[in-house]
Formats: C-alpha cells, sequence, structure tokens
C-alpha cells in the first residue's frame, strides 16, 4: 500500500485534467484511493522519472519525459508518476 502525503495528493486534485477528461476525484481522500488503485509512482527527482520509463518501456520518442501527461510535478523535487 502506497502513502501519498498532503503535498502529492493536492498537486493531483488541481493537475488531474492534464491526464484525464473529467475529473476522477473530488478530494483527498479520492485521490488517494485512486492512486492507489492506480498504483501511482512518486519519485525523487527528474532522472528517477526517466529510470521509472525505461525500466517500463515506455517510449518517449525522444521528448522530454517531464512533458508526459502522466507526470505531475509536485513542486518541491519530486513527480508523481500516474498510469492513466
Amino acid at each position: 500500500m502506497h502513502e501519498y502525503d498532503d503535498a502529492v495528493l493536492k498537486c493531483f486534485l488541481e493537475n488531474q485534467g492534464q491526464l484525464f477528461p473529467e475529473d476522477v476525484a473530488e478530494n483527498e481522500e479520492e485521490a488517494e484511493a485512486f492512486l492507489e488503485d492506480c498504483m501511482a509512482v512518486v519519485v525523487d527527482s527528474a532522472e528517477e522519472v526517466e529510470e521509472y520509463f525505461e525500466e517500463a518501456g515506455i517510449d518517449t520518442e525522444g521528448g522530454n519525459v517531464l512533458e508526459a501527461d502522466e507526470v505531475f510535478d509536485i513542486g518541491d523535487g519530486r513527480y508523481l508518476i500516474v498510469e492513466g
């Protein structure tokens, strides 16, 4: 079971529209349940985002992985990766 802190949940709630056409969560409890269900990952750096994509075999087509819809910048150096 993953533990998502307030910063992660707030980031997801505020930015979920970048990945989904409609909101999938309306509050922190719903956000946490959703992130747990899809096994979202929090990584500590941009380098770890790149490693995650490489290990998962996700083709980034030479683009910046930080601009992928699945990547949410938490704002404190960490990133949330949500596979829709």
